[in-house]
């Protein structure tokens, strides 16, 4: 989880602890293992050398000023008794803000997520505000030393991004985005190397909010503004038991950048303006 910091590394300290967003609670049998994402037309990178899967950072600094949301929506592998014992790892309120102050976004959600909130991910799935992209479905790290996080190893990693994709349509979700998060942003060359060939863009960030664990709102939101750049991916959370103050930031934030001239998109339409992708 992220204490409310600039540091980058604060960031991954997401881990293990932090999760996510929607507006009513359901369970959902565990989803088997699945292919990769479909083949479609949304911009991704193009793979690095060697086939190494690409990552992708922030849209270009000269093509205007955009910024994109994004949301982490991370449910560990072991969470789901806490869920069951009244946790809650939605954020309602932070999803209807997003929608009344016409924000699209990008929420990045493990399947284990998914399968907690089948309701919840089917919701942010067929809106077209929204676009969900793959957290992995344990929340492990796929490299060692990610600020605690129980790994996944390199036999194992393929497997656990694709039983994500095969959660979030077994949940409703009908076009998940070939985009990857890696949990707590930790990764490798062995970690790109394992996904080559699957077909999806790395997605990280440049603006870290701090808005896990944070209890000040103005803290977070003077961070964010502070740190949003022509191009920014922005790394939020929806989770009202981990991030409490998102609503809150995203409330100031979004028309404090809309002041300043900014225009909101989904990671997408950053990908597909640099000019790389395909």
């Amino acid at each position: 989880m992220i204490p409310p910091a600039r540091r980058l590394t604060a960031l991954c300290l997401l881990g293990a602890a932090l999760t996510a967003c929607g507006t009513t609670e359901q369970e959902h049998p565990a989803a088997p293992a699945s292919r990769s994402p479909a083949p479609s037309r949304t911009p991704v990178l193009a793979p690095g050398p060697g086939g190494l899967t690409p990552v992708f950072e922030h849209g270009p600094r000269t093509r205007g000023k955009t910024v994109a949301l994004t949301f982490d929506a991370d449910m560990t592998a072991d969470q789901g008794p806490r869920a069951a014992s009244g946790e809650r790892f939605d954020n309602p309120g932070l999803i209807r803000a997003l929608r009344e102050l016409k924000v699209p976004a990008t929420v990045f959600m493990t399947g284990s997520w998914a399968e907690q909130y089948p309701a919840e991910a089917r919701d942010l799935g067929r809106d077209p505000r929204f676009e969900v992209a793959n957290h992995s479905w344990s929340h492990y790290a796929f490299t060692a030393d990610c600020y605690g996080l129980p790994t996944v190893d390199a036999a194992g990693m393929r497997a656990d991004v694709e039983r994500a994709y095969a959660s979030l349509r077994a949940a409703g979700v009908p076009h998940p985005m070939p985009y990857f998060r890696f949990p707590g942003g930790c990764y490798d060359q062995q970690a790109l190397r394992a996904l080559s060939g699957l077909g999806v863009t790395a997605v990280q960030w440049d603006v870290v909010s701090g808005d896990a664990f944070a209890t000040d709102a103005d803290a977070v939101a003077r961070q964010v503004l502070d740190g949003v750049r022509p191009g920014s991916v922005v790394v939020l959370h929806c989770t009202r038991s981990a991030a409490p103050t998102t609503e809150q930031v995203v409330r100031t934030v979004v028309p404090e950048l809309r002041g300043r001239g900014y225009r909101f998109v989904k990671v997408s339409e950053l990908i597909g303006e640099t000019g790389t992708g395909r």
